[in-house]
């Protein structure tokens, strides 16, 4: 693949994802503070809100030569339990963790967005030539004993996850159920990206 994919992201999910998929990128930063985003919008505006945030706070390495192109990454991940509606990011601490993996026994529904830029480097700064945003949903219920819960933290990446659930490795056996895309209960939903890839034109040679 000719081109540069930047993810500004330092989740290790996403980074897995994307390492899998064998699609090729180099991680930047971001600088958005999300707590200045509106909490109380609806999970799948939030979410999509968040990555559009963090898109207008990307940190991008300067282009090297005129007309060059580059594509930019961003993505949020938030659960919701369905027994009161509260949102879930990621655990603040410990004791958070365990109260976010009890909280959604009963059933959670996740969101996933992400936000694409293609940019081009014109007059020494990046212009955007195409934008592509799209938030997936998962219903789905973790489940995990009393028992196990510490096992599973030091165990897992939970305590860097939504809600305290990662599926990853271990934390596959306490998925009871899912409704939607397995890789956007992880933090990218991996069909839908490529499928933006694509239309924006990062697999073209």
């Amino acid at each position: 693949m000719p081109y540069t994919l930047f993810l500004a992201s330092k989740s290790p999910s996403r980074k897995m994802l994307l390492t899998q998929a064998l699609i090729p990128f180099t991680v930047i930063e971001q600088t958005a503070d999300e707590a200045q985003c509106d909490w109380s919008l609806p999970l799948a505006t939030l979410v999509q809100n968040i990555a559009e945030y963090k898109m207008h706070h990307v940190v991008l390495p300067a282009g090297t030569v005129e007309g060059e192109f580059c594509f930019v990454l961003t993505a949020d991940t938030l659960s919701q339990d369905k027994t009161d509606g509260f949102i879930l990011g990621k655990p603040i601490d410990r004791a958070d963790a365990i109260a976010q993996i009890k909280r959604g026994r009963m059933g959670s529904r996740l969101c996933t967005a992400f936000y694409l830029n293609k940019y081009v480097w014109q007059n020494n700064e990046w212009h955007i030539k195409m934008s592509h945003t799209e938030c997936v949903q998962v219903d789905y219920t973790f489940f995990i004993p009393d028992n196990l819960i510490d096992w599973y933290l030091d165990n897992s990446i939970g305590l860097q996850a939504a809600g305290a659930v990662a599926v990853e490795e271990c934390g596959s056996q306490f998925l009871q159920s899912i409704q939607g895309s397995h890789s956007g209960l992880i933090g990218l939903p991996m069909f839908e990206l490529r499928q933006a890839l694509t239309a924006c034109g990062f697999f073209n040679t």
